[in-house]
């Protein structure tokens, strides 16, 4: 009679409630990683508009430290008082233009509503004549358009919130630029400690690039304000001054902001004659060239070097994301997370022991 078959013996396998296992540790990493990943995009999305509050008050704080530091290079006094008066200097010089010139524009940007509405309806008529839109629905197409926009303008916020937007930006960039050395060292601190000091590396590259950045916005608004405005009055195209105004600060979102001064610059032309908007178009045309090939080249070369399509493509994923306030910081964004990569991407082959590649 045969015996029976001797049972193997089992092997017991670590369960899910085995944390000691290292199997169960990695996979339980794995499973954290893509879990935080999940969070951190969910809080993005719902938290959006106070995170973008901070960026605005982190590039605000950029602009200060940057006034401070180019002060401490002709005055030699203490920080505190460097960052004072660039404030003191800063906003003055804001309250300076609103008060020399906000009656004259305020009773002007009526009269520059009146006649943006008025051409467009006339590129709307012109083109149902030429077939491009069925005939008797030109208006209804100009009440959609324009309702739309207003509806955007709407949706971006009353006055009251845009007043206390700014508000806050400019509190938060004061506290960080009074002492940055402190956020600095709270937020490393959340850090490993071998991860430290490359922290601090690429907060200082990325700082140094965004004043470099920020600064030649400044230097681009300044030089397109007013040679618009100066260049506009000696054709004698209406609203000059408050042209320049709009183009110059329109200027600081490269692409969309040169495209929106110049269409607003050419309607307004238009409407006082052929030769002033034949004026108009040469101005913008002009000024463009300009700042294209002789100042933003002279900036980004002591900047990063951004390619157009790439901003114009982060200006509108940040505006379909974010709004009117991701296509203002969708540049600065950009040109840190150039950095950041690129400073990573430095260090990367040192860490095996390959030399770094030469810019």
């Amino acid at each position: 009679m045969a015996e029976p078959p001797i049972d193997e013996p089992h092997i017991e396998r670590p369960g899910p409630a085995e944390f000691r296992d290292p199997l169960v540790r990695r996979e339980l990493q794995k499973a954290a990683v893509w879990f935080g990943m999940a969070l951190a995009i969910a809080g993005v999305i719902v938290l959006a508009q106070p995170l973008l509050l901070i960026l605005g008050g982190i590039i605000f704080a950029v602009f200060l430290d940057g006034g401070a530091r180019l002060l401490g290079r002709a005055l030699p006094i203490a920080r505190g008082w460097r960052l004072l008066l660039t404030i003191v200097l800063g906003f003055g010089f804001i309250g300076w233009v609103f008060w020399f010139a906000g009656t004259t524009i305020a009773a002007q940007a009526e009269t520059l509503r009146i006649v943006v509405t008025a051409q467009f309806h006339r590129v709307v008529e012109f083109a149902s004549s030429l077939g491009l839109l069925p005939k008797g629905q030109a208006s209804t197409v100009g009440a959609q358009l324009l309702g739309s926009v207003g509806r955007l303008t709407s949706a971006v916020g009353s006055a009251i919130g845009a007043v206390t937007s700014v508000i806050a930006m400019i509190v938060i960039g004061i506290f960080l630029a009074a002492e940055p050395r402190i956020y600095d060292r709270g937020i490393a601190w959340m850090l490993p400690l071998r991860a430290r000091t490359g922290f601090y590396r690429i907060a200082e590259h990325v700082g140094f690039t965004l004043r470099r950045l920020l600064f030649g916005r400044l230097v681009g608004m300044l030089f397109e304000g007013i040679f618009t405005w100066f260049m506009l009055m000696l054709g004698g195209v209406p609203m000059a001054a408050l042209l320049g105004l709009v183009t110059g600060l329109l200027a600081f979102i490269p692409n969309i902001g040169a495209i929106t001064s110049g269409l607003l610059m050419v309607a307004v032309g238009f409407s006082a004659g052929p030769t002033q908007g034949v004026w108009a178009i040469f101005v913008y045309f002009f000024v463009q060239n300009i700042d294209g090939y002789l100042v933003v080249p002279y900036i980004a070369r002591r900047t990063v070097d951004l390619a157009p399509a790439i901003v114009l493509a982060m200006q509108l994923l940040m505006g379909a994301l974010f709004g009117i306030l991701g296509i203002l910081f969708a540049d600065p964004i950009l040109a840190s997370l150039k950095v950041v990569l690129i400073d990573l991407s430095r260090r990367q082959p040192a860490k095996h022991g390959e030399p770094a590649e030469a810019d």
